[in-house]
């Protein structure tokens, strides 16, 4: 079985200020997208795909790719504004990108198989790649030919972590609030500038623009998913739909939570959470760095990565 790694890498980190995906956080240079695509080849992933920019594509060629080429199969797609749904265009003057379902989107034509979605500059965890590789050996998964019909309900999975251990010390986070059922999850929401205030609670603003409460121990989504090849087609009607409401606003996403959460609201889908005694940490803002690098330090006394890493 070919698995794949998607990493969503097109972004250059406006919040943060500089690619991070390519800054060093180990102590021979390595970065954070090294040890994910290191703990991804000893669960058993096959291939690695990174969604990118083309006009930073020679660069990143470079300076990741060049790296993993002896180590396990490495593509790239691009994720380009006009790559839009037929009837569809490019609205005047925007430059925003469309959002993290648009980034997997456009892996549509690359992928064929069962595939991990992750971010490029989170930390997930060692454990965290073989509890998702484990889950889809244990499944049935269809065929690139195979389409999904009611009769034949598709099985996902997510890996989630506490809210409490994804905060940042240094300003908001974006984040999917999950409910659960029995480690099936139930509904999935996006939470925007999600912080802590003052008084110790933890607020945030919903989908609809209001602000609203989140508990510290509530399940979130770290956008590490595991889909099977179904969910393209799945994923494309959610675009159309989202194109159709939202397309001409300017500063509009389409998020990987809300699409899995209309799915499984619909009975479209089922979605399986997996649980994790890995960590997760990520860089958000500058001054998140000293506490990855710190991490990853600890992690490499504790004896789970060697130094240097290749």
């Amino acid at each position: 079985m070919e698995l794949t790694l998607l990493v969503l890498a097109a972004g250059m980190g406006s919040r943060y200020g500089s690619l991070k995906q390519m800054d060093p956080m180990g102590p021979h240079g390595e970065t954070v997208l090294d040890y994910s695509v290191y703990d991804a080849i000893r669960a058993g992933f096959t291939r690695v795909v990174f969604v990118i920019r083309e006009d930073f594509a020679e660069a990143f060629n470079q300076g990741v790719c060049s790296r993993f080429q002896d180590k396990i199969k490495v593509d790239c797609v691009y994720q380009t504004l006009d790559d839009l749904p037929e009837g569809y265009s490019l609205p005047e003057g925007r430059t925003k990108p469309w959002g993290t379902s648009h980034a997997i989107r456009a892996a549509r034509h690359t992928i064929k198989g069962p595939f991990a979605v992750i971010n490029a500059d989170d930390f997930y965890g060692a454990d965290s790649y073989q509890q998702i590789a484990q889950y889809f050996r244990s499944q049935e998964t269809p065929s690139s030919a195979d389409t999904i019909d009611a009769t034949d309900i598709p099985h996902y999975c997510m890996v989630g972590y506490h809210l409490a251990n994804t905060l940042s010390d240094h300003g908001d986070v974006n984040r999917g609030i999950c409910a659960d059922q029995s480690e099936n999850l139930t509904s999935v929401s996006e939470v925007t500038q999600i912080a802590r205030q003052e008084n110790g609670q933890v607020w945030g603003t919903n989908t609809e623009g209001q602000p609203c409460q989140v508990q510290e121990d509530a399940i979130v989504s770290m956008n590490f998913w595991g889909f099977t090849h179904g969910f393209f087609d799945h994923l494309e009607d959610h675009f159309l739909d989202f194109m159709q409401t939202q397309g001409q606003e300017m500063t509009s996403e389409s998020y990987i939570p809300t699409a899995v959460d209309q799915l499984i609201s619909t009975d479209k889908a089922h979605c399986k959470i997996l649980k994790t005694d890995s960590s997760w940490f990520g860089v958000t803002y500058p001054d998140d760095k000293a506490i990855v690098v710190a991490n990853i330090q600890k992690l490499i006394e504790s004896g789970v990565y060697p130094t240097p890493l290749h």
